[in-house]
């Protein structure tokens, strides 16, 4: 049963994975600017000169002088065979660009989720066995700071206390864990500590919140009946059921970290995905922008596929509507 739910949910993948690439398509297209100007080291604001041969001989060989639609053609049917473009800056491949930069994004996403659930988890559980004490209210509190709170502040405000004020950690830079795993725990410490923040404000309502409606349920109140202690009740019976439902949240917050993370990247210079969109964007590299936003948007599907069979393993019974 579970295999023909995978292959249910990979068949409704694919008109997903059409409109993504219609979207990443269209968005470029609309973005204001002319990639043969890019491509000719003309600046369109400020202007410059070159010659109008070169300009049409080179829209034509990139083949933007096509339809839109025989265009969108034309590159689906190059990623297909993994072929992004090239930079316009660099010259080099899309893909082997992105494939250097995405396991930075990777490392801090994972760092990242770690922090999260260790504060998350057990401040929920606690505020939940608590409830409406003043361990409760401080945890909902801390939540409610997190959520409210923007990252590039906090990443600002820790910046100056751990780095600037105390010197301990680096601001900037990046080091990759398997040439230097101590330089690169030191390195991701701060964004690993502002995306897990970020993280756990809403993971923790929402494992309270959780907890709160299983301590209702028949089957908790059939294990008190039977004299267990509050606290096997609460730990083995409550908790493991409220975790399979915040397994979803957590998919979807894995796949945010991969993809939403632009602004901590780019305030602590991290070599990923997300500040790569970014200087596509300021420097018009159309293809960098396509391909960056191409790999997070199928990053998100595809944790969502893994986190929706995980949640049908965990539960069969799940329906797939």
């Amino acid at each position: 049963m579970l295999s023909r739910y995978v292959i249910q949910r990979l068949l409704q993948l694919i008109p997903v994975l059409l409109l993504v690439t219609i979207f990443v398509f269209l968005i470029v297209q609309i973005i204001p600017g002319d990639p043969v100007l890019v491509m000719l080291g003309v600046d369109p604001e400020t202007g410059g000169r070159y010659a109008e041969e070169q300009y049409v001989a080179l829209r034509h060989q990139l083949g933007l002088d096509q339809p839109i639609y025989i265009q969108y053609f034309h590159w689906l049917k190059n990623i297909l065979s993994g072929d992004l473009g090239l930079s316009l800056q660099s010259r080099r491949p899309v893909f082997d660009i992105l494939v250097e930069r995405y396991p930075a994004t990777i490392y801090l996403a994972i760092m990242a989720l770690i922090t999260g659930v260790a504060i998350a988890i057990p401040a929920g559980v606690i505020a939940a066995a608590r409830q409406n004490t003043a361990v409760d209210y401080a945890a909902m509190g801390y939540a409610m700071w997190g959520i409210a709170m923007p990252n590039f502040w906090l990443a600002l405000m820790l910046i100056v206390l751990f780095s600037v004020k105390l010197g301990w950690l680096p601001a900037i830079g990046y080091a990759s864990p398997l040439e230097s795993p101590l330089k690169f725990l030191q390195h991701g410490f701060l964004p690993a500590i502002v995306l897990g923040t970020d993280l756990a404000a809403s993971l923790t309502r929402y494992v309270r919140a959780e907890m709160l409606e299983q301590i209702k349920q028949d089957y908790v109140r059939t294990a008190r009946a039977k004299g267990l202690p509050p606290r096997v009740v609460f730990v083995r019976h409550a908790l493991k059921n409220s975790l399979v439902a915040t397994i979803t949240v957590v998919g979807l917050q894995i796949a945010r970290l991969l993809g939403g993370s632009t602004i901590i990247e780019t305030v602590f210079t991290w070599p990923g995905v997300g500040s790569l969109l970014l200087e596509g964007i300021y420097s018009r590299d159309y293809p960098i922008v396509q391909g960056s936003v191409l790999i997070i948007a199928v990053t998100y599907v595809g944790i969502n596929l893994i986190v929706d069979v995980f949640y049908k393993w965990l539960d069969p019974r799940i329906q797939l509507e």
